[in-house]
């Protein structure tokens, strides 16, 4: 099975935990619970950063450059 796209836009929230779960240390650490919230299959990198107030673009660089580092 091909690994997910991490920049497809429609991305659940826990299929990105699920395949990288080294990420729910980025989302703790600016205290967002995404990883135990049952709308997690549903909800989107976008509409966490827009429920948090994060930048998307800045938030998902670094997530894209935490996972750089580890591969």
């Amino acid at each position: 099975m091909p690994l997910p796209d991490f920049d497809d836009p429609d991305l659940p929230l826990q299929v990105l935990f699920v395949q990288w779960p080294a990420m729910m240390t980025y989302f703790l650490s600016r205290g967002m619970l995404c990883f135990g919230c049952p709308v997690a299959p549903f909800h989107t990198l976008a509409d966490a950063c827009l429920i948090y107030r994060l930048d998307e673009v800045q938030f998902r660089g670094e997530l894209r450059a935490a996972l750089l580092r580890e591969t």
